[in-house]
C-alpha cells in the first residue's frame, strides 16, 4: 500500500487541486498532512482526497477552531492536534509539522517509529537514522523552493519517493 504524502499547502488552491489528482492516482487511501494549511478553505479541496486524510497544525494555521469545523463537514479530513502517532500495516508513524527541532530530533532519534513524517522546512527529502525512514513531502505551495512537491510511502518495501508536481506558468499567471 502507498500512503500520500503532503504538507505547507499555505493557500495555494491551484497547487492543491494538483497534488489531490497526483496523490489519487498514485496512493491508496491514507493520506497525511504535514500541516500549514493556513486557512479553512483548503480543507473542501483536500476533501477530494479518495480517503482518509490524517494532519497535524503547522505552525502558521491561523483560525485552528474553523479548521477543525471545516473538518468534520468534510467527512474525511481531520487533524489530529499538533502531533500524531498511529499505528497502520503494523508500522508506527509520527506525524508532526516539525518546527519544533528538538522534538523533531528526539522523535527520529528514539527508534520508536518505523516513519517519521514532518515539513516545516519546505525542503523534499527522505532519509533513514537506524531504523527509522525520515520523510518530508517539501511544499505543495512551492513559495519557498519554487519547486512544488508531495510524497509516497510504501508500507510493503518501506521506501519513500518525492514526487514533483507540474508547474503550469499559465495557471500561476491566473491565480495572482
Amino acid at each position: 500500500m502507498k500512503i500520500g504524502i503532503l504538507g505547507d499547502t499555505h493557500d495555494h488552491l491551484p497547487r492543491i487541486s494538483q497534488a489531490v489528482d497526483l496523490l489519487n492516482r498514485e496512493a491508496n487511501d491514507l493520506f497525511l498532512h504535514t500541516g500549514d494549511f493556513i486557512s479553512p478553505f483548503v480543507i473542501p479541496v483536500l476533501a477530494g482526497l479518495e480517503g482518509t486524510v490524517v494532519g497535524v497544525f503547522g505552525n502558521n494555521d491561523g483560525d485552528r477552531d474553523l479548521l477543525k469545523n471545516r473538518c468534520r463537514e468534510s467527512g474525511n479530513v481531520r487533524i489530529e492536534g499538533n502531533f500524531h502517532d498511529m499505528e497502520h500495516e503494523g508500522l508506527r508513524i509520527a506525524l508532526l509539522h516539525g518546527h519544533e527541532k528538538e522534538l523533531l530530533a528526539d522523535l527520529i532519534e528514539s527508534g520508536l517509529f518505523d516513519l517519521v513524517v514532518h515539513g516545516h522546512t519546505h525542503q523534499a527529502s527522505v532519509s533513514s537514522f537506524g531504523r527509522t525512514l525520515v520523510i518530508n513531502p517539501g511544499e505543495v505551495c512551492g513559495y519557498l523552493t519554487g519547486f512544488p512537491t508531495v510524497a509516497l510511502f510504501d508500507t510493503r518495501s518501506l521506501e519513500g519517493t518525492i514526487l514533483p508536481l507540474p508547474v503550469d506558468i499559465n495557471r500561476e499567471i491566473h491565480t495572482r
